[in-house]
């Protein structure tokens, strides 16, 4: 995967429940990693979801769609091919073996190179 047609989806909710159901249903829409979650205060999770933006808009539509039926949806969002910036905080949500074009590293300037 390209990570130039890569994309960040995030499903929040209120509730382990709906955000489990809202992971199955994105995973099985389309063709997308479900990376892991993120707890906050007051039962609010977060999912990131990554792969080609066509995918991940798909897989967190469904998703969107699957955690307002099983209880309580706060938000979603996608971000098609996410800055650079952002790529270090990608890098993390999957293992160094599964990220895309793993062999590319980040120089000092946050550019990319190819070494």
């Amino acid at each position: 995967m390209n990570r130039h047609m890569l994309a960040l989806g995030m499903i929040e909710t209120r509730g382990v429940p709906a955000l489990v159901a809202a992971a199955d249903a994105a995973a099985k829409t389309a063709d997308v990693r479900v990376t892991t979650y993120e707890k906050a205060d007051a039962g609010i999770v977060t999912i990131y979801i990554l792969g080609e933006v066509a995918a991940v808009k798909a897989a967190v539509q469904a998703g969107e769609s699957e955690a307002s039926k099983i209880g309580t949806l706060l938000s979603t969002h996608v971000i098609p091919r996410p800055d650079a910036s952002l790529w270090r905080f990608i890098q993390k949500l999957l293992p160094l073996d599964e990220l895309p074009d793993a062999s590319m590293k980040l120089n000092n300037s946050g550019g990319e190179s190819s070494s």
